[in-house]
Formats: C-alpha cells, sequence, structure tokens
C-alpha cells in the first residue's frame, strides 16, 4: 500500500504541476485570449478524458469484474451512472460559473466572479485525481503487475498533458475578469490541487474497496463523461462548425489511446 500511496502522489503530483505550467499562460497572454486557442484547448482535453475513460477506466472495469467471475457489463454499467449522477449532484449543490457564462449554477451564493471559475474547473479534477489514484492503487494491491502500472502511468501522463491548456483555461478568463496576472496564476495552479486530494484519499481506502474496483472505475468513467459532454464540448462550440476544435478533440483521443496501448 506505501508503495501504491507514493505511485499516486508521484502521477497526481504531476498531473498538478502541469495544471500549474498551464496556469502560467496568464504571463504570456497579457490581453484576451483568442476564442480559436480557447476551442482547441476545450476540444483536447475533452478528448483525452473521452478515452481514458475507455481503454483506462471502463475496459479495465469490465476485465476486473470478469475475472472475478461476475457480469462484466453490471458494475460498469453501474458504477458509469453512479459516477454521472455524482456529478451531477455536485453542480447542482456547489455554487460554480463557466468561462464566458454570465449567470452561476449551483445553490445561490455570494461567491465572487473569480471564486465561482474557480470552483467550476476544481469540479472537473475531482474525477480525474480519482481516476489517476485507482490505477495506481490496483498496481499496488497487485504487486505492482507492469501492465496496471503502465496503464497509470499512461493515464497519468495523459491527463498531464490536457491539464496544461486546462490550467491555461482556469487562468486566462481570470485575467479577463481584471485580476491580477499573479492571482489568476495562483488561482489556476490551486484548482488543480483536487487531483493530488482526491487521487490519494482514493488509494487510502483502496484495501477497502477493492471488492467493488470495477465500480469505481466505472465510477470515475462517468464522472470524467459527464464532465465532458456537459461542459467541454459545449464550451468550445464545436457545434459552430468548428474545424479546430473538432480536431483538437480527435488528437486527444488519439493521444490518450496510444499511450494506453504502448503502456499498458
Amino acid at each position: 500500500m506505501e508503495q501504491a500511496l507514493a505511485w499516486a502522489a508521484l502521477g497526481t503530483g504531476f498531473t498538478f504541476l502541469m495544471t500549474t505550467l498551464g496556469a502560467a499562460a496568464v504571463f504570456l497572454f497579457r490581453g484576451r485570449s483568442s476564442a480559436l486557442a480557447q476551442r482547441v484547448f476545450l476540444g483536447f482535453a475533452a478528448g483525452v478524458m473521452i478515452a481514458a475513460s475507455v481503454w483506462s477506466l471502463l475496459i479495465p472495469a469490465i476485465e476486473r469484474a470478469e475475472d472475478a467471475g461476475q457480469i462484466g457489463w453490471l458494475p460498469a454499467a453501474g458504477g458509469f451512472v453512479i459516477g454521472v449522477a455524482f456529478l451531477m449532484g455536485l453542480h447542482q449543490i456547489i455554487p460554480h460559473l463557466h468561462p464566458g457564462e454570465k449567470h452561476p449554477e449551483g445553490l445561490p451564493s455570494r461567491w465572487e466572479r473569480p471564486t465561482l471559475l474557480f470552483t467550476a474547473v476544481t469540479l472537473h479534477n475531482i474525477p480525474e485525481g480519482m481516476s489517476v489514484g485507482l490505477l495506481f492503487a490496483m498496481a499496488g494491491l497487485n504487486g505492482g503487475d507492469p501492465g496496471m502500472l503502465g496503464m497509470a502511468v499512461a493515464l497519468a501522463l495523459g491527463i498531464g498533458i490536457q491539464n496544461v491548456p486546462e490550467g491555461a483555461a482556469v487562468s486566462l478568463p481570470m485575467l479577463q475578469e481584471g485580476m491580477s496576472a499573479p492571482k489568476a496564476f495562483a488561482m489556476g495552479a490551486l484548482s488543480g490541487l483536487a487531483e493530488p486530494v482526491f487521487g490519494v484519499l482514493v488509494v487510502l481506502g483502496a484495501t477497502a474497496l477493492t471488492p467493488w474496483m470495477p465500480w469505481l472505475l466505472a465510477f470515475s468513467a462517468g464522472a470524467m463523461m459527464y464532465v465532458v459532454v456537459e461542459e467541454l464540448i459545449p464550451e468550445a462550440h464545436l457545434g459552430e462548425h468548428s474545424n479546430a476544435g473538432t480536431l483538437a478533440v480527435m488528437v486527444g483521443f488519439l493521444l490518450m489511446m496510444v499511450l494506453d496501448v504502448a503502456l499498458g
């Protein structure tokens, strides 16, 4: 377990650092970032998360359930639905505001716009951190199985790469809201802290949750897919005949797929 905990801390620490790197974009773009850049950033993140949900989470969930003598699709489908419901519930409860929107979602609050923007992206990072932590926990509980460890590393790399544009997508709107560049950078970087926190928490509870691992993997997939469909794709305005945004989704999907197959 200590080994899995160390791996998860390193993996989610890497994804956090990549978010921090992306947040540093505020020091390069002093003015308003282009709509094209935002479209590409969000589309790429969506593609990575779709591929990670399938190759890194749902397929392992089905395989692990079948190895345990269960009906493979049952925990995969059940966990997926619960993950969607969980994220949907959080969005209904926690006040947040998506970039470009005028009216916040969630329960009424007196939070200022920068805080609402911060909570919106922090919600995205919860399932990402859980996903990375779960795969490292699986690798640790299976004696450092090279295949599972490779899958965990691939997911951490994929999530980390997409966190660079995601970090920029957090900090740049805050800069546009009138926040100073250092403060916008700090807020963008801190939005990624949810990943190591939830990644480590998942590993700490992994031993007790081992029989439910297929459900947990599918749960993370459902939560990530909710973020993609509810927020990333609409915010990328892919319905506006955006070839750049659409191609960014494809590139993100292919990159994550190749990483998973090559390292898994």
